[in-house]
């Protein structure tokens, strides 16, 4: 799965004593009903986040993990995280020169049914 959107927060880097460490960003998605989603890089990822600046357009690819925990009251509770492997910078100024145009003649259009 893919998100792409702006680069709204990048946040620093966490380490733990078991040597766990990860690193979160907040993409701002595009569209009408924008939303802001939390992505964390965990490990080697962390890495991922090195180049990346406030307000770039990128494309992150993503995995989606889920997981239980049981409370002390026995409860189950189910939380999920969103953790991204790969990052894209988006570039619209050569995507939109990249496309070549023609204009359209007279012979492309024929009214023969085969």
């Amino acid at each position: 799965m893919e998100i792409i959107g702006e680069v709204k927060k990048i946040f620093d880097l966490q380490k733990f004593d078991s040597g766990f460490k990860k690193r979160e960003m907040v993409i701002q998605t595009e569209g009408p009903y924008s939303q802001n989603i939390l992505i964390e890089f965990i490990q080697d990822k962390t890495d991922l986040l090195t180049h990346i600046k406030l307000c770039e357009k990128i494309k992150v690819f993503i995995n989606i993990r889920g997981r239980e925990w049981t409370n002390s009251e026995g409860i189950k509770k189910y939380f999920n995280s969103i953790q991204g492997w790969k990052i894209e910078k988006k570039d619209l100024a050569k995507k939109s020169s990249s496309v070549p145009s023609s204009p359209l003649s007279s012979d492309d259009f024929d009214d023969l049914p085969f």
